[in-house]
This record gives structure tokens, sequence and C-alpha cells, in this order.
């Protein structure tokens, strides 16, 4: 084995997920993490079979599974009229058909179960109020008192340590932004089905929503385009920000266009995105999660794609006899992967806004597909087995 001790920067899904995999191969881990404690950032999180397949082989799923909700469907349908277009069946059905559960929870509730692994890992040490600066590989030794053998960068869209390697990816701003609430289940409207991810779809724009069962509250996703806001995210929605949230869903059934304008505190998320380029260095460095290929939510395959990233990684290190050799096959084989779910995502993109006619021809092409045969197209994604 090529590598004995893996420095990690970003103690998120990623960097979490890169030290249990790692662990399991007993290499030893520091996990390096800026923030002086660990909080409860964010909202919802689906984790479809590719993902928590994964996390079933490092021994954390179970403990999902104790707090999640598993759907059992998910289901297309019109924001303006709630006619619903179509579904995929998921529940019992995901983990007959592709080997493992479709999950939706709350990310705190990940990372809460992926930071009590590390921190019973004797493998794995989690050190916090570690900012780390442009002396990279220094700072690391300083900190842990130990040089590192691999560098793994899972430090999220805006990296600072993604500039150290030649021809790296840039984060740009999508045009996009995304609203998120939640409501609890006691005030919901009717339109929150408390058994289904539902995606409404209306003319560029559209609404996901589902049940979290540890909240006691419905998560709600509002995207449509958006101006940028800089390099923030999480952050509560200003009036003028608001009022945009209500002018694009204006003409949207009046169930759901109440329910946004009684939303309370809703936070604005500029969407960002990576461009292609390297991730690794070819010696000592490697990006994996957002750090590498952060990309827009519209195949809901972000965090399952950073959970990929790490176990491959790993596994790859663990099996090839130079760190050359394990960097170079991860990118190969990880950015190939990627790019395909990165074009569901936009075909998703164009068939959740369409307008006009194309709404029309989509909603005929909807209408035609049975359940089997549109969860037949998601055989390559949901099937897909890291090990």
């Amino acid at each position: 084995m090529a590598v004995e001790t893996v420095a990690i920067v970003g103690a998120g899904m990623a960097g979490l997920t890169a030290a249990l995999a790692f662990a399991r191969h007993g290499i030893t881990c520091d996990i390096f993490e800026q923030a002086p404690s660990l909080q409860e950032v964010g909202a919802g999180l689906q984790l479809s079979p590719n993902a928590s397949r994964v996390l079933s082989k490092l021994g954390v799923l179970g403990d999902l599974e104790r707090l999640w909700t598993e759907p059992d469907e998910v289901q297309l349908v019109s924001g303006r009229s709630l006619q619903r277009r179509a579904y995929v069946p998921s529940g019992r059905f995901a983990r007959e058909r592709w080997g493992s559960p479709y999950g939706v929870l709350h990310r705190a509730t990940l990372q809460d179960a992926l930071l009590h692994a590390v921190n019973a890992n004797p493998l794995c040490t989690l050190r916090l109020g570690s900012k780390i600066g442009s002396a990279v590989r220094d700072e690391l030794a300083e900190i842990s008192g130990r040089h590192h053998d691999l560098i793994v960068a899972s430090d999220g869209v805006w990296s600072g340590i993604r500039s150290a390697i030649p021809k790296n990816p840039e984060a740009v701003f999508s045009n996009s932004v995304a609203w998120r609430f939640m409501v609890s289940k006691s005030e919901a409207p009717s339109w929150l089905k408390p058994n289904a991810v539902n995606a409404f779809l209306g003319p560029s724009a559209h609404i996901v929503a589902y049940p979290l069962k540890e909240k006691d509250s419905f998560n709600i996703v509002a995207i449509a385009s958006g101006g940028n806001t800089g390099n923030r995210w999480n952050t509560e929605a200003s009036a003028a920000q608001k009022d945009l949230l209500l002018r694009h869903f204006r003409g949207w059934h009046p169930s759901i266009a109440e329910t946004l304008a009684a939303s309370e505190k809703p936070t604005f998320w500029p969407l960002y995105q990576v461009t292609p380029g390297r991730w690794h260095n070819g010696r000592d460095l490697v990006l994996i999660g957002d750090a590498a290929h952060a990309m827009l939510p519209f195949a809901a395959q972000g965090a399952a794609m950073a959970i990929e990233d790490a176990f491959i990684l790993a596994n790859r290190v663990a099996a090839l006899p130079s760190l050359a050799q394990a960097l170079s096959a991860y990118e190969t084989e990880r950015a190939g992967r990627v790019a395909k779910v990165r074009a569901r995502g936009e075909f998703n993109r164009f068939a959740y806004h369409a307008r006009g006619p194309l709404k029309l021809g989509r909603n005929f092409v909807l209408s035609m597909r049975p359940p089997q045969s549109l969860a037949a197209d998601l055989d390559w994604l949901y099937g897909f087995d890291a090990e």
C-alpha cells in the first residue's frame, strides 16, 4: 500500500466519508476543519440508493434509517394545476430494484451519523479550529505533528486548496438561486404529501418538497433565476429577495403561492457550479466532492457524488501500487460518471422548467411513460455500486 497517512481538509459530508473510507483500509486520517465546531447547517437532503449503498458499507446507514423517511414515490406535479404528470415508485420498490434504500433527511442527521462514526474510529482524528492557509503541507504538519502521504481537499465549492493544482476547476455562478424553508407538519397545506418526494414543475422555475421526520416538518426548496450575492449561502432572504421569490411563482396554484408568501425567514442560496478541470497534481493532492465538481441540484446528486468520490478514491489508493496511478484512475473514473450525472441534471432542468409548446410535449411524453419505464431510466444512476 502506497499510503499510510492522509490529511483531509474539510469536515463536511465528503471529508467525513473519506475518513471512514480510508480507515476501512487501515489508513490513518487527520481531518482538518476551520470551524471551531460542526454546526447544523443546510436543510433537507435526498440520499439515493447509490449513496446509501456506500453508507451501508461504512456502517452508518443504520443510524440514518432510524431517523429518515423512505418515501413511497417520487412524483412530478404541475405547479399550476397540482395534476400529477408522472411518478417513480420508491420505498420497498427502491430496495428491491436497486438493492439499497432511498431516503430523505436533514443534512445535520447525516453529519451527526458520520461524525459519530469518525469519533469512534481510532484511525480518525478530527481537528477543529484548523484554518489552512497557502503553505498547506507545512501547516498540516505543524498542526498534526506528522507529514501526510496524501492531502484530500474536501473544502467545498470555494475551495482554497484547489488553486495548488494546475488547470484546476473554477467556481462560477449559475444564474439560478434557491430559496429554502421548512413548514411544520401541523401547519402543512394539503399539497404537501407526507409519503412522497414531490417536484412541482412550472415555467422557468420548480419546487421540491418532502417530509423530514426528525424535524416533524416539510423541507421546501424553490429554484428559479436570480442575482448573485457573492460567495455566501444559507443567508436569510432580504425583503427584496423574498419579493423575487413571490414574483417567480406568481400564477402558480393559489395554495402554493400562499405557502410561499407565508414562509418565515427563508434562506437565499446562490447556486454555484464548478467548471471542468484537473482534480489532482499527480503526486499528493486531490479534490473530492464540491471542490472538484459542484453541480446544480436538478438531479439531487450533489451529496451522492461526494460520497461516491470518497469511497472510490480510498479504494483506488488502497489497491494500486503507486499514488500517481491511484489518483489518475480516480479522476478518469469519476470524471466520466460526474459528467453523465451533470448531463442528467441539465436534462431535468430543461424538462422541469419547460414552457409553451415544450411544456405540452413534455406532458404528453410523461403521460405515455409507465412508472416502471421511468425507473429503468435510473438504473445506471441508482444501481451503481462504488465497490
